[in-house]
């Protein structure tokens, strides 16, 4: 579910490319790489910087009540992170992930929910603490993390990456914030992205993404691996599941990758008697589960006192998403729908 943003990936704005610099200098230096072979790395850069429109407009707002008509007090859920946390690539708020995460939590708990996003287009890890410095002010019930994407693109250093994210867990849930973080997408599966770099930008993907679980559960959180999630499905129907730029998510997209996180959200929030039953369980050193969910996209990551949980829910699976498959329905038939009375903007 990766995209690019002329020219940087995940929504942000126009860059240097540094990052695709620095790919072929790692490449030659670890894999003997010849110049011929980084030279054609930055044709690759190039190729890919000339096909990819640039960012128009900031993606819409989904910030309201949502489940206005259950009544009673909100709970309160923050979303924090880059362009996909953001929702860029839709045209209605209720379009965002956001917005779809308000509405299954909202009809699932039936009661409303107080959302507010907080996410920056653009964003890299090192963003998070003034994300979590506007997010406290609401004290929030529940925060939805996505992030990572531009640190690979940027070539962060890795260790600060990751301790920002884990500092970021730590201090929402001092503040009793439940916390549900969706890792460092699979930036290898952007089509305009050819091998070797794609090679490259797949490695350093899930290599963050298994750091970051690491790092969330440590600090209380959990974690729903993204991987290359989206890819096949992007594949095999890329005019339904891109956004009208052909790099972002389209509608579905997104209500596909909220769908794959809902179990989660809805595990860290329910009673007993209405968290989804998994299908597949396991109790591993927490290193070995971060790496084994990076290798398997759409698995949970919990803490399980000095170990880490693993668990695959029955909401995971490999259907197109459609617009009726939004998150919060029924579990075998992944339809819910949206209708105006869900959202009233506060």
């Amino acid at each position: 579910m990766s995209t690019i943003d002329a020219p940087r990936i995940h929504g942000s704005p126009a860059t240097d490319w540094r990052w695709i610099r620095t790919a072929g200098r790692v490449a030659g230096a670890v894999a003997g790489l010849t110049a011929l072979s980084v030279g054609l790395l930055y044709r690759q850069a190039a190729d890919a910087r000339r096909v990819i429109p640039m960012a128009e407009a900031p993606p819409p707002r989904g910030d309201g009540v949502y489940g206005a008509k259950f009544g009673g007090k909100p709970l309160t859920m923050v979303v924090l992170g880059d362009s996909i946390a953001a929702g860029y690539g839709v045209h209605r708020p209720r379009e965002t992930l956001g917005a779809l995460f308000a509405t299954g939590v909202s009809r699932r708990l039936r009661r409303p929910v107080r959302l507010y996003r907080l996410a920056v287009v653009g964003s890299v890890s090192a963003g998070l603490p003034y994300q979590v410095d506007a997010a406290l002010e609401y004290a929030p019930d529940l925060a939805i993390i996505l992030i990572g994407g531009n640190d690979v693109t940027h070539v962060s250093a890795r260790p600060a990456a990751v301790r920002h994210l884990g500092d970021a867990v730590r201090r929402l849930r001092a503040a009793d914030c439940r916390v549900v973080v969706g890792t460092c997408p699979d930036l290898g599966a952007i089509k305009p992205i050819k091998p070797p770099l794609r090679w490259l930008a797949r490695r350093w993907s899930r290599q963050l993404a298994a750091a970051q679980t690491i790092a969330v559960v440590r600090e209380g959180g959990r974690t729903v691996s993204l991987g290359n999630l989206l890819g096949p499905m992007f594949e095999a129907d890329p005019v339904r599941m891109y956004s009208s730029d052909r790099f972002h998510p389209s509608a579905e997209g997104y209500a596909r990758a909220a769908a794959v996180m809902m179990p989660t959200v809805m595990t860290v929030l329910a009673t007993d008697d209405r968290a989804p039953t998994p299908v597949a369980e396991d109790v591993r050193a927490l290193p070995e589960a971060a790496d084994e969910a990076v290798r398997a996209p759409g698995t949970e990551v919990a803490p399980a006192g000095r170990w880490a949980r693993m668990r695959r829910y029955r909401w995971f699976s490999s259907r197109p998403a459609t617009t009726a498959s939004i998150p919060g329905g029924d579990p075998t038939t992944g339809a819910v729908g949206y209708t105006p009375e869900d959202h009233q903007v506060g």
